[in-house]
Parts: structure tokens; C-alpha cells; sequence
């Protein structure tokens, strides 16, 4: 039996360690005075709630979430100013807080037993099954084009230097930079999916007046296809569940080719909901991807992957986030990759700029001056009071997007307007995806994942 299905497994501690703070920093201290955490006593993240919920400071009932409070599926705060004043660093203060009990994911994630791996390299990440109560995850950030999210694993393999979900680990007393070194596998996926849809999902949703059900989007803050799919197949079991339903509305974001094993139930999932898969490609230079993304499938085979998902009928789309600054913005990359997607049968095409995290942060700016000496400077005079590019520098972007759409007849929309007119019925779904979380890589000749 799947180790991702059985509950036999023993279950022992992992071992702890202090952050390491980074000693290649463009910053004496973090600029964020911390990242969002939860309160002792909150519980969070399947403890007595979703999953992935983590840093509310209440819990509304099942499946809710506080408004205005970041969780490890939506975007953290986008500000300096969002963040609380007069806070500590988590990597400061993880000495004082050892002696603190841990609750909610952090609890969860301390007492995961190891999962079985045929992996025998030395190199691979360590896995854990997290024993969470809950799949489907609400996103109350008014930011995002979403209003649920699953993510089957927690860190991602890949590795992506300009990560932005590297925060959500320290919700579990981890530091951001063990990522991609250790892997949560979440727990009989199918059978709680089941039950968070038919209790928490609906099919009118309150953007839309009634009229749209509410979106499911998958692979938020991990790739829902790194390399632990092949062993463990949470992915599957999700879409699986999915596929037993009608009129939902579902997307799919990734940077790997693997997706391609699962173009059978796509199928039976676009021919009774709503669908719409993306593939991220950031950059077209496999040596400047690989600098970025460390062990994500080169640009090539994931737009292999578009072309073969568009030749079976199913609708996909190429985003280039994020877009580094400095990096992968110089006349012509963007451009190329966007005919690329077009070449590959792309419906839609997106990008954003990079934005920054106090984890990501601690993980790139340390990467951009060592790599990228020039444009030290830049970056610090852009980033080191805020997590977005100067509004100006996003507003030329926005528009070199919108010419590339034009000019390749892109989509505006990845699915299809339409109302809801009865439970269960097949509908068609307006969604704009302009507000999804940029990622980060790129690099001119001389890149992110």
C-alpha cells in the first residue's frame, strides 16, 4: 500500500535545528521585521482546520479563514508596511521560542514520520507524511483570481531561487531555506477532498453574485508535479476526486512536464467542469533556467508538455512568472518565450514581475549580488523597503504583455464566461488570471524556479 495511504507508519520526531542565518545579504537585517506566523494557541493547518492555514488569528469554522490574514496558500502580505512593527525576525528569535511548545502545523510537521522512498540518491530531499485533516484550502485575499486552493505537498523539489512560498514553511519552525530539502506529503488526499468539496465548496460564488461557482487552483505554493508525484501520487488522488464531480471550476499550474500522465482524467474533468492548466516558463535559455530553477524540466520539455496537452483538446497556457528585473527583461526574452507558447498552442499567455518575500529574499538577493554584481544596487534601492518593483518599471511590463497578447491573439481569459443556471449542471466560468503570484527567474546570457 502507498505509504501516502496507510496510517501504519511509525512515527517519530524530526530533529530540530536553529535557522541559519545567511551570511550574503544585501541587508544587515531583514527588511521585513518578520514573515507572518501563528500564535500559540491558534489552531491551524489541519489541526483543528484546513490544512494549510496558517498564521490566522482566529479560526471560523470549517474550512474559513480571518480576512486580512495571510495563509500559506495565498500571498503573504505585499508591503513592508503589512507587516507587524516591533517583531523579531523568526530566524532571531527561534532560540527564546524553543522552549515554546509547538502547535498547530508546526506540531503536525515535528511528529510527521518519514515516507518510504525508492529515491537512492544522496541528494534527494527528505520526505514526511503530514497527518492533516483538511485539502481544500480558503483563500480570502481579494489579490488572487482564487477561492480555494490545494497544494498535495508542502516545499518543493524544484528548488526556484525567487520562490515566494518558502515563507510557508517557517509555520513550521523551518527554516525557508529547507524548502526544497524537505518534502510533506499529505495524507489520504482523495478520501478528505472528497468531503472538503462536498461540505466546503459552492457553486455560487460570492465574487460573482451567485452566478460562478468558486475556483479550485491548484499548485499555489508547491508544483503539485516535482518529483515526489511519481512515488506518492497526491496529485492524482486529488484529480481523481475531482472527476467525479460536475460544474466546477479547476486550474492547474506547474513548471513540470509530468503533467502530461494525467491528460486522461483532465479529460474527464473538462467534459463535466471548467479547466484551465498553465505552464510556467520563464526563460527559453536552459542554462539560465537551470541557474534559476535548479531541478526543474528545462524550457523545452515543458513546452513539449503545452503541445501535447493542447493536441488533446485540453485548455493551456504559458506564464512567464515572474519576470526578473534585470534578468530575464531584456528585449526580445519575453517576446521569445511568448512565441514559443504560441508556437506550442498556448491559449493565453501571462507575466508578472518579481516580487520578494523576506524568505525568498534571504534565498535570491544573496544569489543576485554573488552572480549578478551589477545589479546589486538596483535591487537594493528597489527591494529594500518593499516587496514589489517600482510601480512604474510593473507598468511598462504590463504593457509589453498586453502587446504580446495582441499581436498572438492570446486569450484574455484562461476560461470561458458563462452562468451557473443549476447544481451540477456544466457551466462556463469567467476568471481573470492577471492576479496569480509572480515566481521568480531569468538571466541574460550570462535566471529562477
Amino acid at each position: 500500500m502507498s505509504p501516502v495511504l496507510s496510517s501504519s507508519a511509525r512515527t517519530i520526531g524530526i530533529r530540530r535545528r536553529h535557522a541559519r542565518q545567511s551570511t550574503a545579504t544585501l541587508f544587515p537585517v531583514s527588511p521585513y521585521k518578520t514573515s507572518p506566523k501563528p500564535r500559540a494557541g491558534d489552531a491551524s493547518d489541519g489541526d483543528r482546520n484546513v490544512s494549510d492555514k496558517v498564521g490566522t488569528s482566529t479560526v471560523t469554522g470549517s474550512g474559513g479563514s480571518t480576512s486580512g490574514c495571510p495563509t500559506a496558500d495565498c500571498p503573504p502580505p505585499t508591503s513592508f508596511e503589512a507587516v507587524p512593527h516591533g517583531l523579531e525576525s523568526r530566524a532571531e528569535g527561534r532560540t527564546r521560542e524553543a522552549a515554546v511548545p509547538l502547535v498547530g502545523i508546526a506540531r503536525l510537521a515535528a511528529c510527521s514520520p518519514p515516507a518510504e522512498s525508492h529515491r537512492k540518491s544522496s541528494e534527494r530531499p527528505d520526505y514526511f507524511l503530514l497527518p492533516v485533516k483538511s485539502i481544500l484550502n480558503k483563500c480570502d485575499s481579494a489579490r488572487v483570481p482564487f477561492d480555494w486552493t490545494i497544494n498535495p505537498y508542502r516545499g518543493c523539489e524544484f528548488g526556484c531561487l525567487y520562490c515566494y512560498a518558502r515563507y510557508t514553511h517557517e509555520y513550521m519552525e523551518l527554516d525557508g531555506g529547507e524548502f526544497e530539502r524537505k518534502i510533506f506529503v499529505k495524507k489520504d488526499a482523495g478520501p478528505l477532498l472528497a468531503y472538503d468539496v462536498a461540505h466546503k465548496y459552492s457553486y455560487a460564488s460570492e465574487g460573482s453574485g451567485g452566478e460562478k461557482p468558486e475556483h479550485i487552483a491548484i499548485g499555489t505554493a508547491t508544483d503539485p508535479y516535482q518529483p515526489a508525484e511519481r512515488e506518492y501520487g497526491v496529485t492524482r488522488a486529488c484529480l481523481e476526486e475531482l472527476a467525479k464531480r460536475e460544474g466546477l471550476s479547476i486550474s492547474v499550474i506547474t513548471k513540470s512536464n509530468q503533467i502530461v500522465r494525467d491528460i486522461d482524467v483532465f479529460k474527464r474533468i473538462a467534459e463535466r467542469s471548467e479547466l484551465a492548466l498553465h505552464v510556467t516558463v520563464t526563460t527559453l535559455r536552459p542554462r539560465l533556467a537551470r541557474l534559476l530553477e535548479p531541478r526543474a524540466p528545462r524550457p523545452d520539455l515543458r513546452l513539449a508538455a503545452v503541445r501535447q496537452l493542447s493536441a488533446a483538446g485540453l485548455r493551456v497556457g504559458v506564464s512567464a512568472s515572474p519576470l526578473i528585473p534585470g534578468i530575464t527583461d531584456r528585449e526580445g526574452e519575453l517576446e521569445a518565450v511568448a512565441e514559443a507558447a504560441h508556437r506550442a498552442g498556448a491559449q493565453w499567455f501571462w507575466s508578472g514581475v518579481l516580487f520578494l518575500t523576506p524568505s525568498s529574499a534571504k534565498q535570491f538577493l544573496p544569489f543576485v549580488r554573488d552572480k549578478f554584481p551589477r545589479l546589486t544596487k538596483q535591487y537594493e534601492e528597489w527591494y529594500r523597503k518593499q516587496a514589489y518593483a517600482p510601480e512604474k518599471y510593473r507598468n511598462m511590463i504590463a504593457e509589453r504583455v498586453a502587446r504580446l497578447k495582441q499581436k498572438y491573439g492570446f486569450d484574455r481569459r484562461p476560461l470561458r464566461d458563462a452562468q451557473r443556471t443549476r447544481p451540477g449542471a456544466q457551466m462556463k466560468l469567467g476568471w481573470d488570471a492577471a492576479a496569480v503570484p509572480a515566481e521568480f527567474e531569468g538571466m541574460p546570457s550570462r535566471r529562477a524556479g
